[in-house]
């Protein structure tokens, strides 16, 4: 299972945020370009960028910052989200080297904008559904809809997308470990890759979404248990490769 460090980027700087509030934000470094390269050097073979302040303002805010990152390191593959409403900003993320796109609140509002996208940009496409009681929010965690997270994750299935990235908001950034029922229901209901997060912050957490991986669970992001120290990403990708439980 692929464990993926996140860089959340407010305002150029690399923050973490507790559930999704900007205002409740810890800074922990101001160099996100130094602070991949800390990632990469401990084995990350994906990362995680999220422009929060383009998650608010509905449009990239932190994009030269992204730009700078996947051409610091262009065989890494990297993931975007954060504001991306448009194909002009899919499109200028893939040519700055990003490998795949992230779509949140444009997908839960305009569903055919996802299946655009499949037909364009084929397996690029990745789909953020954040949920809090199996609902779906939308524009920064600040509003919750009345869409059902599986019932969606089922229709972008079907128009292509690569994967789906499932948060549960409500662990978000707390520390409080990871919601492994919840991330299965949805694996279990659709056939391409879930990749977990919100909430990883043991190598406990890292054991029981290995223990689940069979269902549908490609990978994990983490986020604040890397910066305050509580995984060690060397020591966790060491658990969730098949190979060294093998050995």
């Amino acid at each position: 299972m692929l464990l993926i460090p996140a860089i959340d980027l407010k305002d150029g700087k690399c923050v973490r945020l507790r559930q999704g509030r900007m205002e409740d934000s810890t800074v922990f470094s101001d160099d996100p370009v130094a602070m991949a390269e800390r990632w990469v050097e401990a084995g990350a073979r994906r990362l995680h960028l999220v422009d929060l302040n383009g998650a608010f303002a509905g449009q990239p805010v932190n994009a030269q910052v992204i730009r700078r990152i996947a051409q610091t390191f262009p065989d890494l593959p990297i993931q975007v989200g954060g504001g991306i409403r448009d194909e002009q900003t899919v499109e200028t993320y893939l040519d700055a080297g990003v490998q795949f796109v992230i779509i949140g609140t444009k997908a839960v509002q305009d569903p055919h904008f996802i299946s655009d996208l499949c037909l364009e940009y084929p397996g690029h496409i990745i789909v953020g559904l954040d949920a809090k009681d199996g609902r779906v929010a939308i524009n920064g965690w600040s509003k919750l809809s009345k869409h059902d997270v599986v019932d969606l994750a089922q229709i972008f299935e079907r128009y292509g997308v690569e994967a789906i990235v499932y948060t549960d908001i409500s662990r978000d950034g707390m520390m409080q470990g990871v919601n492994v029922e919840a991330t299965v229901r949805l694996a279990q209901a659709i056939t391409i890759p879930v990749i977990a997060s919100g909430g990883v912050s043991t190598l406990d957490d890292v054991r029981a979404l290995c223990a689940v991986e069979q269902e549908g669970i490609m990978g994990a992001i983490i986020g604040r248990a890397l910066y305050d120290g509580a995984i060690d990403l060397a020591e966790a990708q060491r658990l969730a490769d098949p190979a060294t439980e093998n050995d």
